[in-house]
C-alpha cells in the first residue's frame, strides 16, 4: 500500500511540474506580439515568418504560427460568403417585385420560397462570418450601397442582374413580368452555381464541415430550382413544341409543314426487348440520398447506363437502298413507293459509332468503342493489350445485301468516330478516305506507332487524321497512307497550332481543345473540304487529297464542340453544328443561350470563311430532353438554301438560311421525351432529305420517314423541283460528308 500511494505522489509531482511549464510557455507565447519589434521570450526558439524579398522577417507566436498552416477557412470562403450574401440580397428583391405585378400562382409560390430560403442563408452566412471575426459586408458592397439605389445590387458576380434589368423587371406585369421574372432569376440561380465553381479552385476552401455542408446543400438547391424554373419557362411558351407528353410510342407530337409518312420500330435484335427504352439500372444508395431531392440530371446520372448498345445512328443512301448504322451494327432497307423502307437483312457487329458510307458494292463503318472485336463477336474485350480488339474502319462487300460480308478491317490509332469518302474509285481503283478518331490513343503495345499524349513527341497520334486507301479490286489491303498533321503551326510547327482549349473570357463557352476533328465534310467537286475540329471550324484545300491544306480557321466563343458542317449547294456557305454537352444533355432549356449549342453560318468570300449568324431550333426543351444541333442535310432547291437538321429530342427542323444573316425556321417535328422523371439519351442522330423525302434516325424509337408539304414558305412547285434534282456528279448517292453537287434539267 506504501509503494503506492509513493507511486501516486510521484505521477502528481511530475504531472503538475509539466503543466505549471507548459502554463508558462503558453503564457509566454501569448504575451509576445507579431509585430517585427515585439520581443519574444520563448527560450528554446524563436518562430520566424519571412516577407517579402528584401523585407525583414518577423516574429510571430506559436498559435499564430499554428493558423498560417492549419486555418479552418480561407479568404476565398470569406470573399464566396460574402458576395453570396449580396447575391442572395438581389434575389430577394426581385421576389418582393412579384406580389404587385402577378397573379400566376407558380410564380408567387417560386417568389415566396426564394424569400424564404435566401433569408434562411443569409443568417447562416452572416453568423459564420461574425463566429470569425469576418465583415459581412465586401469593401465593394459597402462602397456601392452608399449610392442608396440599385445599383449597389449589380456587382461583378456571375448571374447578377443589371441596374436596366431590375427596373424592366419593376415596371413589368402579368406574363411579361412572369417571363422576365424567370428568366432574370434562372441567370442568378446559374450565377451562385458558378461562383461555388470559382470557390472550389482554391486550395483549402470549404474545410469547415458546416460550410462544406451549406455549400453543398446551396449546389443542390439552386440547381432543383432551376429545373422548376425552366419547367414554369416552358409552360409559358407558345409554341406548341413545348411540353408535350412523354412516352416511348405514344408521346405527344408536334408537326408544321410536314407530313409522317411512316414510323419503323427497331428490328429485332437491335433493342433489348426487356428494356425498349434503354433506361439505366438503379445503384444502390445511402438512405439519406434516397430520401433527398435530387434534379433530373442527378437522378438521370446515378443509374447505371447501357453503353448505348443499340442506338441508331447514321445513313447513307445508294439508288433504292438505304442503310442505317447503329452501335450494334447496321441494318439495309429497301425504299418502295412513297419512300417507305423495307428491312432486308440485319448486320450485328458491335462497337460504335457505327457511321457508315456507301461507294458501289463497297460499305464503310466507323468502330471506335474498345468493346468492338475484329470478329464482330459478341463476347466484348478485355482492357488489356489485345490482337482481337478493333477500332478503326470495317469495309463490307454488300454486292449480295441479304447477306453482307466483312472484306477489310483497318485499325487505327484512335478508333474512327466519322469517316469522309474524299473520291474514287480513280483510276488505280482506290477509295480515298479521310478518317477522324476522337477517342484515346490505343495503347501501343496493341498497335505500334501508337503514340499517345507524350510532352514533345511529334509521333503522337493526336492532332492529326488518317488518309485511307481502300482499293476495289482486294479491299483487304486497305490501310493509312497518312497521317497528316492537319493543326500544326505553319510558323514553328508546333503540332497544337490552333485552339489550346479553355474559355474565350467571361461570360463565354469553355472550347474543347483542337486536336481532332469530329466530321470533314468535304466538297470534291469544288476540291475544299470544311472541318469541324473540336476548337475550330476549318476550311481546307484538298486539291491534293493525300495533303489537306489550311486556307482559314475561325472560332466562335459560343461553341463547345465543333461537331459537324454542311456546304450549300455551289459550296459558297457553310454551316457548322456545336455539339455542347456531348449530345446526351439538356441544351435546348428556356434559358440556354440560342448560340449555344446552335448552328454558325459562314459565307465563304476569296476562300475566307465570313461569319453571318447563328441559329438554334428556336422551342424550350425540358431538363428530361437531351437536345443540340446535329446532323442534317441540304433540300435541294433551285436558288434557296434550305437545311433539314436533327436536334436529338428536339425534333427535326428545317432552317432557311438563304439570307445568311437572317435564317427562319420553316417548318419541324417533334415528340415529347421518351421519359416524364429522367432524361434517357433518345431523339434524332440524324435528318436527311433523299429523293423527294425526309428520313430520321431516332436513337431508341426507330426510323422514321417525312414529307415536305406546301406553305407560305415552299410552294407546290419548289417541292416538286426538290424531288428532280439529281447529282450533276456520278451515282445516286448520298453520304453524310460527301457532298456533290445536285442540278436540275434544263427545262427547270
Amino acid at each position: 500500500m506504501r509503494y503506492i500511494q509513493i507511486f501516486f505522489l510521484t505521477i502528481f509531482l511530475l504531472s503538475n511540474c509539466s503543466l505549471n511549464s507548459t502554463q508558462k510557455r503558453v503564457t509566454e507565447s501569448k504575451n509576445v506580439s507579431s509585430d517585427s519589434e515585439s520581443s519574444l521570450s520563448i527560450d528554446e526558439y524563436s518562430i520566424i515568418q519571412p516577407g517579402l524579398p528584401g523585407q525583414e522577417s518577423k516574429r510571430i507566436d506559436a498559435l499564430m504560427a499554428t493558423n498560417i498552416a492549419g486555418a479552418s477557412f480561407v479568404k476565398a470562403d470569406v470573399d464566396f460568403l460574402q458576395g453570396m450574401i449580396v447575391h442572395h440580397r438581389q434575389a430577394i428583391l426581385m421576389s418582393e417585385f412579384a406580389e404587385n405585378r402577378t397573379n400566376n400562382k407558380s410564380i408567387l409560390d417560386l417568389a415566396d420560397r426564394i424569400e424564404s430560403s435566401q433569408d434562411d442563408e443569409i443568417d447562416f452566412m452572416e453568423n459564420w462570418l461574425l463566429d470569425r471575426g469576418q465583415s459581412i459586408e465586401s469593401s465593394m458592397s459597402g462602397h456601392m450601397a452608399e449610392k442608396g439605389d440599385h445599383s449597389e445590387q449589380h456587382l461583378n458576380m456571375a448571374g447578377m442582374a443589371s441596374p436596366s434589368e431590375l427596373k424592366e423587371l419593376e415596371e413589368s406585369e402579368s406574363t411579361s413580368f412572369d417571363k422576365l421574372f424567370l428568366k432574370l432569376m434562372i441567370n442568378h440561380h446559374d450565377g451562385a452555381l458558378e461562383m461555388v465553381k470559382t470557390l472550389k479552385k482554391f486550395p483549402g476552401n470549404s474545410y469547415d464541415p458546416n460550410f462544406d455542408e451549406f455549400v453543398s446543400e446551396l449546389i443542390n438547391d439552386q440547381a432543383i430550382e432551376i429545373e422548376r424554373m425552366n419547367a414554369i419557362l416552358v409552360s409559358l411558351s407558345e409554341d406548341p413544341r413545348s411540353n408535350l407528353k412523354a412516352g416511348l410510342f405514344d408521346a405527344e407530337e408536334s408537326i408544321l409543314n410536314m407530313k409522317l409518312v411512316k414510323s419503323l420500330k427497331k428490328p429485332a435484335g437491335f433493342f433489348d426487348p426487356n428494356n425498349p427504352k434503354g433506361k439505366g439500372i438503379e445503384k444502390k444508395q445511402a438512405k439519406e440520398e434516397e430520401s433527398k431531392e435530387k434534379t433530373t440530371e442527378a437522378k438521370s446520372r446515378a443509374l447505371r447506363w447501357p453503353i448505348l448498345s443499340f442506338a441508331n445512328t447514321d445513313m447513307a443512301f445508294r439508288d433504292n437502298i438505304l442503310i442505317a448504322g447503329s452501335y450494334h451494327g447496321f441494318n439495309i432497307y429497301e425504299i418502295q413507293k412513297q419512300g417507305i423502307p423495307e428491312l432486308i437483312s440485319s448486320v450485328v457487329c458491335p462497337g460504335g459509332q457505327g457511321d457508315v458510307s456507301i461507294v458501289g458494292d463497297i460499305l464503310i463503318m466507323s468502330v471506335e468503342q474498345t468493346r468492338s472485336r475484329l470478329d464482330c463477336g459478341l463476347d466484348g474485350i478485355s482492357k488489356e493489350a489485345s490482337p482481337d480488339r478493333f477500332r478503326g474502319l470495317r469495309i463490307f462487300d454488300i454486292s449480295d445485301l441479304k447477306k453482307p460480308k466483312q472484306v477489310g478491317a483497318v485499325q487505327t490509332c484512335r478508333g474512327s468516330h466519322t469517316h469522309s469518302v474524299v473520291s474514287g474509285p480513280e483510276s488505280d481503283g482506290k477509295i480515298i478516305v479521310y478518317n477522324s478518331g476522337t477517342a484515346s490513343v490505343r495503347d501501343e503495345e496493341e498497335l505500334e506507332s501508337c503514340i499517345g499524349n507524350v510532352p514533345g513527341d511529334k509521333r503522337t497520334a493526336l492532332f492529326r487524321i488518317d488518309v485511307i486507301e481502300i482499293p476495289i479490286s482486294d479491299p483487304s489491303k486497305a490501310r493509312i497512307v497518312k497521317s497528316p498533321a492537319v493543326f500544326a503551326d505553319e510558323k514553328t510547327g508546333a503540332l497544337g497550332g490552333l485552339w489550346e482549349g479553355g474559355d474565350h473570357g467571361d461570360n463565354t463557352q469553355e472550347t474543347r481543345r483542337t486536336d481532332q476533328c469530329h466530321d470533314i465534310t468535304v466538297f470534291p467537286t469544288r476540291k475544299i473540304a470544311a472541318g469541324a475540329c473540336s476548337g475550330n471550324g476549318i476550311l481546307f484545300d484538298i486539291s491534293d487529297p493525300y495533303n489537306p491544306e489550311r486556307i482559314d480557321v475561325v472560332t466562335d466563343v459560343g461553341f463547345a464542340y465543333w461537331h459537324s458542317a454542311t456546304f450549300n449547294n455551289d459550296g459558297t456557305k457553310v454551316v457548322f453544328t456545336d455539339e455542347w454537352g456531348g449530345g446526351g444533355r439538356a441544351r435546348c432549356r428556356a434559358w440556354d443561350p440560342l448560340d449555344w449549342g446552335a448552328n454558325a453560318i459562314y459565307d465563304i468570300v476569296d476562300n475566307k470563311l465570313i461569319f453571318k449568324s447563328h441559329y438554334k431550333m428556336p422551342a424550350p426543351q425540358l431538363e428530361t430532353e437531351n437536345c443540340v444541333a446535329h446532323n442534317g442535310s441540304l433540300i435541294p432547291i433551285p436558288g434557296r438554301d434550305i437545311f433539314v437538321q436533327a436536334w436529338y429530342q428536339g425534333g427535326i427542323s428545317i432552317m432557311d438560311f438563304t439570307d445568311s444573316s437572317n435564317p427562319m425556321e420553316i417548318a419541324y417535328f417533334d415528340r415529347g421525351p421518351i421519359d416524364d422523371e429522367i432524361l434517357i439519351t433518345g431523339g434524332y442522330w440524324s435528318a436527311y432529305y433523299y429523293d423527294g423525302y425526309i428520313y430520321g434516325t431516332e436513337m431508341t424509337r426507330g426510323l422514321d420517314v417525312f414529307e415536305l408539304t406546301a406553305s407560305d414558305y415552299l410552294s407546290e412547285n419548289d417541292l416538286k423541283l426538290a424531288k428532280e434534282a439529281y447529282p450533276l456528279v456520278g451515282p445516286n448517292v448520298f453520304n453524310p460528308q460527301q457532298q456533290i453537287p445536285l442540278g436540275w434539267s434544263a427545262g427547270n
